[in-house]
């Protein structure tokens, strides 16, 4: 028998498969049932002891339910739509659900309203689901005989000989549940949009179309998530980057995934690469720069070409030689590394590169800025004796977070991967080498204050790493920041210092990458501040307007007093245009701070300054605009 507590903290005592039945008496609709934090449907038989804590449709632990059965709702109109149709996967996501179909033609964004108002009427019938156990045979049949041929791929991967389905009036798909008790639980939900996606994830496969919407407990929280929606799609990186002539991706004539920096963007690039740099180097870092090109024996030797191959672009071949384009920057510091011999008072060294690298990816996983095929990575490596790992990592966290934290990231979410202590054989070097490292990796985050969470079996085979997320204004989480050790790399390019008794010792290498890759930053970056970067990082700080063709002389001696000072500034007199086209053009384009000049500005050696979120400032002295500039350049706040 299982103690049960019921929404309204009633309890109840109920064994096997009753918990349904000693719901319905009670008048209680229940979406599940979390036995040990994990939810169960409310139809499955309770364990034997233990606790069990029922939720209802607005319970956040029964999101994940109420999504999912959203999904099944969906698949349900499309098939009564468009017979013939071939259902995939529809599972529940951070945000909402999808769900993968074979249509027999192609469907479009016109279609959604259709199929949306067809899911209306099957949550206005209000269908009981229920769960539906067959045995494998049957199963088979079943879905043979409905020419479900992905379903019965799927059906092939589970080892049962009993496998679940839900059914709700005419409709029944194959899934492990848990679902709500009926479609009229689904109120408040919407479909958002059309992808293209392979079967499995698999570019050789079938190409699908994926349906995604949402869902949620209540009418108002729905329309949170839309106007969430609707802001992330105005700062969407892939319209404002060429809007605002930052960047460009031409797939027809330069190729997809290879991003081409216009004069605006690659300036904040080099603001950021400039800071990087600098930062670096009080860091005590050494800066680097090596090939883009690499013999295959060094990617050999690495083990890129055993373990990444399918990864890297095809060889080169240069007077017989196998050559490839670098996937990764490690084996060239490396060799940078063993142009000497190292003694432990040498150690620890720093490496650091703004190093570009080639991937091939898949063009459907192809995103903007945010997956590329040509990027520049912030990497650095540390190499360094046991005893310093510590005290590295640490320095690796505060450099993280002062460089973050300059870009406007100051909200994190740190994880640790460790290795899964059951599949040791998963992972290369010694138990003595990993407790060492996960220590100091613990250590270091606590000497720093950062809260973390523990990933047990997500290290990678070469050692543990610390990963950040940051939030960004949106709220939205993105993986920036990693700081992984490697005992794989030292063993293979057999690395050596010689230590305090004369003897060869192995060191340590961490692999740091702050930023990640320049691209995808940048493109985050774009997203976080909705293109009006601040004023330390805007590609163009300062617009001078004059009012009329008789103040552009003295508007163009404002820009160049101000480019003096080091503000990048420009005095738009090419074209004559009102004072209001100008401001709104000025604002369109997100320029910090706009100064006017008409006659009375020029006759007293004034301008009237204004500021992109629209406030007039009135007459300022140019040198009280330009040290107000300075001191938001300084600050490297977003506050102009």
């Amino acid at each position: 028998m299982a103690n049960v507590i019921l929404p309204s903290g009633e309890r109840v005592v109920v064994g096997g498969a009753g918990l349904l039945a000693a719901l319905r008496e009670r008048g209680v609709t229940a979406a599940a049932v979390l036995v040990d934090g994990q939810v169960h449907d409310v139809r499955d038989p309770l364990p034997a002891v233990g606790e069990a804590r029922v939720v209802s449709v607005d319970d956040p632990a029964a999101l994940d339910v109420l999504r999912h059965t959203a999904s099944h709702v969906l698949a349900h109109a499309v098939t009564r739509l468009y017979p013939g149709v071939k259902l995939a996967i529809g599972p529940a996501i951070a945000d909402g659900f999808y769900y993968d179909f074979r249509f027999r033609a192609p469907l479009g964004r016109d279609d959604l309203p259709r199929i949306q108002a067809e899911m209306a009427k099957i949550i206005a019938e209000d269908l009981p689901i229920e769960r539906v156990w067959l045995p494998r045979k049957e199963a088979e049949a079943l879905l043979a005989e409905r020419g479900e041929a992905y379903k019965l791929e799927l059906l092939s991967e589970i080892p049962d000989e009993r496998v679940s389905f839900y059914r709700q009036g005419e409709f029944i798909d194959l899934c492990r549940g848990p679902h709500l008790p009926s479609t009229g639980l689904v109120r408040h939900y919407a479909l958002l949009d059309l992808a293209g996606a392979y079967w499995r994830g698999d570019a050789s496969r079938d190409m699908l179309t994926r349906v995604y919407g949402t869902a949620f407990p209540t009418a108002e929280a729905l329309a949170e998530h839309l106007r969430w929606r609707e802001e992330a799609r105005r700062r969407d990186h892939r319209t404002l980057g060429p809007e605002l002539d930052l960047f460009s991706i031409q797939n027809e004539t330069i190729g997809a995934g290879l991003v081409l920096w216009h004069p605006k963007g690659a300036r904040v690039r080099h603001e950021i690469e400039t800071f990087w740099k600098e930062e670096h180097y009080r860091a005590g870092y050494q800066l680097v720069y090596t090939p883009h090109v690499g013999r295959a024996r060094l990617w050999e030797t690495s083990g890129h070409l055993d373990f990444y191959r399918e990864g890297m672009y095809s060889p080169m071949d240069i007077e017989g030689q196998e050559f490839y384009l670098r996937p990764m920057n490690c084996p060239f510091h490396i060799a940078i590394y063993k142009t000497h011999i190292r003694s432990y008072r040498d150690l620890p060294i720093r490496y650091a590169e703004l190093g570009t690298v080639y991937r091939f990816e898949r063009s459907g996983v192809l995103h903007g800025l945010l997956r590329v095929r040509g990027f520049t990575q912030d990497d650095a490596h540390v190499i360094c004796r046991p005893d310093q790992i510590e005290d590295e990592v640490l320095a690796c966290l505060e450099l993280t977070l002062h460089i973050l934290g300059a870009f406007g990231f100051r909200d994190y979410r740190v994880a640790l991967s460790v290795r899964d202590p059951a599949h040791k054989e998963h992972y290369i070097g010694s138990d003595a080498m990993w407790e060492q490292a996960e220590g100091s990796l613990v250590r270091a985050l606590e000497r720093k204050g950062l809260p973390h969470v523990r990933m047990g079996g997500e290290a990678v085979f070469y050692g543990p790493k610390i990963d950040i997320h940051v939030l960004d204004s949106l709220k939205r989480s993105w993986q920036l920041t990693t700081i992984q050790f490697d005992f794989n790399e030292p063993e293979r390019f057999d690395m050596a210092y010689i230590g305090d008794d004369g003897q060869a010792h192995r060191p340590y290498m961490v692999h740091r990458a702050l930023l990640g890759s320049l691209e995808r930053f940048f493109g985050i970056l774009i997203e976080h501040y909705g293109g009006a970067f601040p004023a330390w990082l805007a590609p163009l700080q300062a617009a001078v307007l004059p009012v009329t063709e008789g103040e552009i002389p003295y508007a163009e001696g404002v820009a160049e007093e101000l480019r003096r000072a080091g503000i990048r500034a420009e005095a738009w007199t090419r074209e004559r245009k009102t004072l209001r086209w100008l401001i709104r053009e000025a604002q369109v384009q997100k320029v910090p701070y706009m100064l006017v000049c008409g006659a009375r500005e020029a006759a007293v050696g004034v301008v009237a300054l204004r500021l992109r979120t629209g406030e007039d400032l009135g007459p300022q002295p140019v040198s009280a605009v330009v040290a107000r500039i300075q001191d938001a350049v300084r600050a490297r706040t977003a506050a102009i």
